[in-house]
């Protein structure tokens, strides 16, 4: 029987913290409208970058759980935050379409490596009945980061005329981090996994449970990145909002996630997640329902709101449901389901072609909704 790990504050704060640096990747969502503006691009061509960034999520993610079966989560961490820190310095050497592709293609491959690396390592210093709010803890974390990242984005236009100047204050936090994160001494899992090749760790797909969790994680991230990168543009086309001032709804969106996220953590420590599930992938479905229709400034933002606060704590359900059914391969599950986390490349791209075809942007709330009603259709069926 394998024993649970005690809790240590000492050790469980370093990791927690290195769920902020995971929210520097949303970023991408204010960004591309600034680079859209930048250099007078499409909305189709624009969500390349979000492509540049989830992308390496579907290529990486499998690689990195069998490469921490060699190496351990914790070193997968550090290398995660050393490729990051070098992603948010390229911007500075040169601003250009190619060298913001690259940096955020480095800022994607980083954020794979610590996703798929910093869940897992999670368990080694909490017990299993603590993991879900433990990993929704993790997620509040990141939603701090997230709405941050926009509000450092207009400070820097504001204050500096330069919106880049977000990426050396990452930087310098992605360090403290990684020091932090190497003073701290921690106990890996002796055990095992003996997943030798990416056929028999893609052979995990076959569990039905499995898959119907990686879809989930692959549309909510859709709807994740999609939300942030449309939403502004739905201010400025619906209410006339200019590109600074509609920035800010994506920290709303990060804010009610926050708040959403810091409930979560508190009532999942004592509440079975599958109802509570059940209640967000309904309220999301609504929120989307809503923005589809609305055009006043404050029913947007309402619409928005209602969605960060539903979409708060379905990906550490999600999560927390896999790891638990093949807590013998959580290495390999965690690759899994990062893979899935390039659903943040798919589905902006599919909003943006969607939008272009329909000439507003209501053709990308469609494709977001589709999402919602998987999430709704998923979470009815795990609560049998």
């Amino acid at each position: 029987m394998t024993q649970q790990p005690k809790t240590s504050v000492l050790q469980l704060a370093p990791i927690l913290f290195g769920f902020f640096i995971m929210g520097f990747v949303d970023v991408v969502g204010i960004a591309t409208n600034y680079v859209k503006n930048d250099f007078g691009l499409s909305d189709t061509l624009s969500n390349l970058l979000p492509m540049a960034v989830f992308l390496w999520f579907l290529i990486f993610s499998v690689p990195t759980g069998m490469l921490m079966n060699r190496i351990g989560r914790k070193r997968t961490v550090q290398l995660s935050m050393v490729i990051t820190g070098v992603g948010l310095l390229v911007p500075m050497l040169s601003y250009s379409l190619p060298v913001v592709l690259a940096a955020f293609a480095l800022l994607g491959i980083g954020n794979t490596l610590l996703q798929v690396a910093l869940n897992p390592l999670l368990t080694n210093v909490v017990s299993k009945d603590k993991l879900t709010s433990s990993l929704t803890a993790g997620q509040f974390i990141k939603a701090i980061s997230s709405f941050l990242g926009p509000i450092i984005a207009a400070f820097a236009v504001k204050f500096f005329s330069n919106w880049q100047y977000l990426f050396p204050v990452f930087a310098g936090v992605t360090l403290l981090s990684f020091l932090w994160l190497t003073a701290t001494p921690l106990q890996e899992d002796n055990r095992k996994e003996n997943t030798s090749t990416i056929r028999e760790c893609f052979a995990l797909l076959g569990d039905s449970s499995i898959f119907l969790y990686f879809l989930g994680i692959l549309t909510l991230v859709g709807i994740d990145v999609g939300l942030n990168v449309s939403a502004p543009r739905i201010l400025m086309e619906r209410a006339g909002v200019s590109l600074q001032e509609s920035g800010y709804i994506a920290s709303v969106y990060f804010v009610f996630k926050t708040v959403g996220t810091f409930l979560g953590a508190i009532m999942l420590a004592k509440w079975s997640a599958r109802p509570f599930y059940v209640v967000s992938s309904f309220a999301a479905m609504a929120a989307v329902v809503l923005l589809l229709f609305v055009s006043s400034t404050t029913a947007i933002y309402t619409a928005v709101a209602l969605a960060g606060f539903a979409c708060a704590n379905i990906f550490s359900i999600l999560f927390s449901f896999a790891l638990q059914r093949k807590p013998e391969r959580s290495n390999e599950v965690s690759g899994l389901l990062i893979m899935g986390v390039s659903g943040g490349a798919i589905f902006p791209l599919l909003m943006g072609v969607a939008s272009d075809a329909a000439g507003a942007q209501w053709g990308a709330v469609m494709v977001l909704l589709l999402c919602c009603m998987y999430h709704c259709v998923l979470a009815v069926k795990e609560r049998r």
